[in-house]
């Protein structure tokens, strides 16, 4: 007999990952059912390829008791066959973007520089199909743009070091199935059912409900529509690169008569990727702020806007090159800092 139906779903998600890649693999795991699943199937699938399997959990410190928890989830990534396992504490600040993001934002930065640490080239993340879905719910709700309803990606680079989720296509009805199948015990986070978070009331509230009354597999179509979008927003990406060289001037500047002929698709996001380079967190650039640019690009010289991260961006008009857009950094010097 084969393996059980799930267990067999999330093995082959893996190894199509797998084989488009080498090295070390580091297993992000929580302790959940998608994490587990994940880390299981990797350690299988990793033996026929002879690569290493690295787990490491991440301690964000903001329930009692979170420490010992994340010392078990070591002890049982040990017992599913992880070559080598390690707990991160990190603590969860980031003041006006709450809770949930400030705790991913300080997850992704210990997964980066403990992968660096191990010498791990790719970090797997468990998300699955219904993650999705609720994600682009997440971004429908906040009314901003494609790039939020488009979802997560199905993998990027943060410098030398790769994140990828083979499970999007995978259910956490398979994932927990697949724990059970190969009697694997797994955590449920309590903050999943806590309706002051977001998530939480999406999950069992908001998509129950909409499956219920349109019909099911909605979870599944909007999963596919983030797949369809990551698409096209890669498409305009690439134009809106090419965009920005074209209309970058000889000293640093951009050319703003040719910004705004530009169509907005492609103007708006070379010029949020020009504020990006001049220093503006991204993170903190929102579209008010993007609009706000194209308007001074589309004006008269001698106006300015401050951006996110001590960035000024200003026109400024020469007889040889006409109207230009242009960022100075304004960051206020602190102790420490040298001139030069």
């Amino acid at each position: 007999m084969g393996p059980d139906p799930a267990v067999a779903a999330v093995r082959l998600a893996v190894r199509r990952l797998l084989h488009q890649s080498s090295g070390d693999v580091l297993v992000a795991c929580s302790g959940g059912a998608d994490s587990l699943a994940l880390l299981a199937a990797t350690v299988f699938e990793s033996r026929r390829l002879d690569r290493r399997v690295l787990g490491v959990t991440v301690d964000h410190g903001l329930q009692e008791g979170s420490a010992a928890r994340a010392g078990t989830v070591a002890e049982q990534m040990a017992r599913l066959g992880a070559d080598e396992t390690m707990t991160v504490r990190v603590r969860v600040e980031a003041p006006g973007i709450g809770p949930e993001a400030a705790a991913r934002q300080a997850r992704y930065a210990a997964l980066s520089q403990a992968a660096d640490h191990l010498g791990a080239a790719l970090v797997l993340l468990g998300h699955t199909a219904d993650d999705q879905a609720e994600t682009v719910l997440l971004g429908l709700t906040r009314g901003s743009g494609g790039r939020s309803i488009a979802g997560m990606r199905r993998s990027y680079a943060e410098g030398d070091v790769r994140f990828a989720r083979p499970l999007l296509d995978v259910t956490r009805a398979q994932t927990e199935q697949a724990c059970r199948a190969e009697g694997i015990e797994f955590w449920e986070d309590p903050h999943n059912h806590d309706p002051r978070f977001t998530r939480s009331r999406l999950r069992h509230v908001v998509l129950p409900v909409l499956e219920m009354e349109l019909g099911p597999g909605v979870a599944a179509a909007l999963a596919r529509t983030a797949d369809l979008l990551q698409q096209d927003l890669a498409a305009l990406d690439q134009l809106a690169a090419d965009l920005h060289d074209q209309v970058l001037t000889g000293d640093g500047g951009l050319d703003a008569d040719r910004l705004v002929a530009a169509p907005v698709a492609l103007s708006s996001r070379a010029l949020r990727s020009a504020a990006v380079a001049a220093g503006s967190p991204s993170a903190e650039l929102f579209r008010v702020h993007v609009d706000a640019l194209a308007d001074l690009a589309a004006g008269a010289p001698g106006r300015a806007v401050q951006l996110p991260g001590h960035v000024t961006a200003f026109l400024e008009r020469s007889a040889d090159r006409g109207r230009t857009l242009r960022f100075l950094s304004t960051r206020p010097r602190i102790d420490g800092d040298v001139a030069g």
